[in-house]
């Protein structure tokens, strides 16, 4: 990756520290870098007891349609249909036993923006409502072109402390594929005992981001489609990307945009060989810090998850503010094409 100039090193810091609303203690919340506002939106919040625990205590697979048949039905496995809302699709049929919780209800405004994890006595809160517990195993899955939504629950679980996680290869249309079985009958179970939880390493705030854009050592990885990358999508404050970012969409991950109709899922990953080679050949290789970084820190998840478990880079972290966060400070911005220089662009 290009290496900022010190100059500009020195403005994104000085940005921070003068007027970007960051601060620099954290806390348990799970969403962008603690500001003082939200830490005031939020005291019930600060005041919980919430237990904190190390990375690397989750076991994250990717299970073929028969291997989740098997986990829905051996009552070890917990099973989250989080399909988005209204719930008619689920209504229609799932797999049996699985209960609904759209991946829309893990996240809302934390005080400063919107579109933000919840904190860990909410997801604690939404996930015993499901009939989950902490040392409860949770097989995840969703439909069409909602991976997303699955491999953000699956992350928001793996943060939860949730020590096995799965996604369905394929998602539920390459489970009917496979002939697996599917039911329109409610399962009926008893509310779990989740306590708050929160792993902390997997994360990083814009407070700890910001010193590391331009390093060399560090690569950014940015998910979202071209059009928003580049900035001729208007959707945000500003628009762009953080300096020195690289664009891999993360259908390139997938079979999203397979050549052939019969195997095209975006559920579905490509091979590990072929994602390796992708990465490489854009300098991703296991030896940098990698950051992953997208709009709300949906896309990021599945990029996250992949290289973090599948691939086994050591040192995976995800912003979760993402461009939603970082749109609406004063920090440089990068318009165009990778490569494109820092700019510092008013609202």
């Amino acid at each position: 990756m290009d290496v900022l100039p010190s100059r500009l090193t020195r403005r994104l810091l000085l940005s921070v520290a003068a007027g970007t609303a960051i601060a620099t203690a954290t806390t348990f919340a799970l969403g962008s870098a603690t500001s003082t506002q939200a830490q005031a939106a939020a005291p019930a919040q600060a005041a919980a007891g919430v237990t904190s625990l190390a990375p690397g205590g989750t076991s994250f697979q990717v299970f073929s349609p028969e291997q989740a048949a098997a986990a829905a039905s051996s009552g070890r496995w917990k099973v989250l249909d989080v399909r988005p809302v209204p719930p008619l699709s689920y209504i229609g049929g799932h797999v049996p036993g699985a209960v609904h919780l759209s991946e829309q209800a893990f996240r809302g405004p934390n005080g400063r923006l919107p579109f933000q994890i919840w904190g860990p006595t909410k997801l604690a809160s939404l996930l015993s409502q499901a009939g989950i517990s902490n040392k409860d195993s949770v097989l995840v899955y969703s439909e069409g072109n909602d991976v997303l939504g699955t491999s953000l629950v699956a992350y928001i679980l793996e943060k939860s402390g949730v020590r096995q996680v799965a996604i369905v290869d394929g998602g539920l249309s390459g489970y009917k594929a496979a002939s697996q079985p599917t039911t329109k009958a409610f399962p009926t179970f008893q509310s779990g005992s989740f306590r708050p939880t929160t792993v902390k390493g997997l994360a990083i705030p814009l407070n700890e981001l910001v010193p590391l854009i331009g390093k060399s050592n560090v690569v950014i990885i940015d998910p979202r489609p071209k059009a928003q990358f580049e900035g001729t999508d208007q959707t945000f404050i500003r628009n762009g990307h953080i300096p020195g970012a690289k664009n891999i969409p993360w259908q390139t991950f997938t079979e999203a945009t397979n050549a052939d109709e019969a195997k095209k899922n975006a559920h579905k990953l490509r091979s590990l060989e072929e994602i390796r080679a992708l990465l490489v050949s854009r300098g991703i290789t296991p030896d940098k810090e990698v950051i992953v970084s997208c709009s709300t820190g949906r896309e990021a998840s599945l990029q996250f998850l992949t290289l973090k478990h599948l691939l086994k880079y050591p040192n995976v972290r995800i912003y979760e503010g993402s461009w939603t966060e970082y749109s609406a400070t004063k920090l440089p911005i990068a318009v165009g094409p990778e490569g494109s220089p820092a700019q510092v662009s008013s609202r």
